[in-house]
């Protein structure tokens, strides 16, 4: 495809509209009471009723990281449930949950700690082994999708 350039196609350009009317705006929140992005990135978006959690770790408030994976799930799974507060949402609310750990052989040990904050709320769920995480001290990483009706 052959994009336009020159005079007309600054026109052409100007006469799309970058938002429809009635679309919903996308808030982009950064929660105050959680380590900061280490990129550029928020923590939590929301659009209309659709929530996106960005990766969560197991980095506490003051920058430590525990060497127990299961420490490190319940930092990051408690960030997590921030960020879906902070959007207006819960586990309730959660319809899809990624986990990427380091050792996929440690998930019966974090996995009672999931089944506790879902309960009767089964997300769908996808699980994968990775090579590492933003810090080579980290085991877990968590990230969600939700809906708010």
């Amino acid at each position: 495809m052959c994009w336009p350039t020159g005079p007309t196609a600054a026109s052409l350009w100007a006469s799309i509209p970058i938002r429809e009317p009635g679309m919903p705006k996308i808030q982009r929140i950064i929660v105050t009471d959680i380590p900061k992005p280490v990129s550029h990135y928020c923590h939590v978006t929301r659009a209309g009723p659709h929530v996106w959690v960005a990766g969560v770790v197991g980095q506490a408030q003051d920058g430590s990281i525990p060497s127990d994976v299961v420490a490190q799930f319940d930092i990051a799974i408690a960030v997590m449930d921030k960020c879906l507060k902070a959007a207006g949402a819960g586990p309730e609310h959660v319809d899809k949950v990624q986990v990427f750990m380091t050792d996929i052989t440690e998930r019966p040990k974090i996995n009672p700690r999931r089944i506790a904050y879902f309960g009767e709320n089964l997300p769908a769920s996808t699980l994968v082994e990775v090579k590492g995480l933003v810090d080579p001290r980290m085991k877990v990483e968590i990230e969600c999708q939700a809906y708010v009706d």
